[in-house]
């Protein structure tokens, strides 16, 4: 298994009823993934084979859950964060985790 990798930075992370950020940053690499506030301190983190994300149907083009150390995260990632390519960020980072043996969920 290669270590794939993903940055998407001014996500919007929320633990559902509380937004811990509105610009943190999402970084997968080494084996980890990792949720951090604009200012680069840790919310959560864990190897990427302990988290498991998804898209839900009635959810927005550019967000997508998570579940890191049991604790089920929204995080949205803006149309400015669009890579050159044209994929959306969100699409990208659960193709990443599902290529590093992370789980659908």
């Amino acid at each position: 298994m290669t270590d794939a990798e993903f940055s998407a930075s001014g996500v919007r992370i929320e633990r559902w009823a509380r937004s811990l950020t509105k610009a943190g940053q999402v970084v997968v690499k080494d084996g980890r993934v990792a949720l951090l506030t604009s200012y680069g301190r840790e919310i959560d983190s864990a190897p990427v084979g302990a988290v498991s994300a998804g898209k839900r149907w009635f959810a927005t083009a550019d967000s997508a859950t998570a579940r890191v150390n049991g604790v089920r995260y929204r995080l949205t990632m803006g149309q400015r964060s669009r890579r050159r390519d044209g994929a959306a960020p969100v699409h990208r980072f659960l193709e990443v985790l599902h290529n590093a043996g992370g789980r659908r969920g």
